[in-house]
């Protein structure tokens, strides 16, 4: 229980269960060093939901890796999720380097790593022993912050250059924070030195998630903070944008609290993320708990300061 909790303390969620780690967890890959990651799940239960987690390229050394963003992996891992951690490319501690052709974001090979985790996910449940046969393979989801959210958008069907990067086994995504339009809508030196930011999200199909900072105010566009909201606005799929109030890029601490990433620590902004994307998720993987229409009522009533929530007509 965290007594700073105030308002988030009406947003229902399930219980938290004890949790298993493994780490690191290692794929081998062409012409690279191996992929590590970090698998994190209930200790008990079987058809474990997986949903794969994208990081950001943050001003930290070491949270933009596997080992980063605890806040928000151990709360979902703890209600049921088996959560999936790579250490990206374009990490500064375990990535690439700054030497590769596509060197420091990597956004292409962002994304076919997490298309190898899926395409060999029987060779990470043989790394991690207490956690074999006990994952549920069709119910795969992907979430991402900030540049994160670039890479799960691109897995869910955004296309950039008219190139298709989707993956039909991931049937959800969680954008926090992400990228919004690139081109015009960025500044001339951000769209130089950004041009893989131009995506188009018209093709996305399957339901997102959209989570905003009410003061996220991007360096790359002069649109304001409303520019992180352009998944849910251009993608069919997207159902529903939480703009939550009060914090900026790091969401009330997702990354870590006192991290670099984390410009203010607001307990309660954090414990609203994390507790409206867990239902959302519940919702959309087809759990019927009733939690989504719950808190949809808390943002109604009680909890109104806490976030804006807006939804698409089915």
């Amino acid at each position: 229980m965290n007594r700073l909790i105030d308002l988030a303390r009406h947003v229902p969620t399930s219980e938290a269960a004890l949790t298993i780690a493994y780490t690191p967890i290692r794929l081998t890959l062409p012409n690279r060093q191996a992929l590590e990651l970090r698998l994190t799940a209930p200790a008990f239960g079987r058809d474990l939901p997986i949903l794969l987690f994208s990081h950001g390229y943050g001003p930290s050394l070491s949270l933009p890796s596997k080992d980063g963003y605890a806040p928000l992996v151990q709360f979902w891992a703890e209600r049921g999720f088996a959560v999936i951690q790579s250490t990206h490319a374009s990490s500064r501690i375990g990535g690439l380097g700054q030497d590769g052709a596509d060197a420091p974001f990597y956004w292409r090979e962002r994304v076919a790593e997490m298309r190898a985790i899926l395409d060999r996910l029987h060779e990470v449940e043989v790394q991690a022993p207490a956690v074999a046969g006990r994952l549920n393979h069709d119910r795969i989801a992907v979430a991402g912050h900030s540049f994160g959210g670039h890479t799960a958008a691109l897995l869910l069907g955004a296309r950039l250059g008219g190139e298709d990067f989707s993956d039909p086994r991931i049937r959800g995504a969680v954008l926090l924070a992400a990228p919004g339009r690139g081109g015009k809508d960025l500044t001339p030196e951000s769209a130089a030195s950004f041009p893989f930011f131009d995506v188009d999200f018209s093709p996305i199909k399957n339901p997102i998630l959209v989570v905003c900072g009410a003061t996220d105010n991007p360096h790359f566009t002069a649109r304001g903070p409303e520019w992180h909201a352009d998944a849910f606005t251009d993608a069919p799929g997207a159902n529903a944008l939480l703009t939550i109030a009060s914090v900026g890029h790091g969401l009330g601490g997702i990354a870590g609290l006192d991290a670099k990433e984390t410009e203010a620590e607001i307990p309660d902004a954090l414990e609203a993320t994390r507790r409206l994307s867990l239902a959302w998720l519940y919702k959309t993987l087809g759990f019927d708990t009733g939690l989504w229409e719950t808190a949809r009522s808390v943002l109604n009533g009680v909890g109104a300061d806490l976030a804006v929530l807006v939804e698409k007509a089915k």
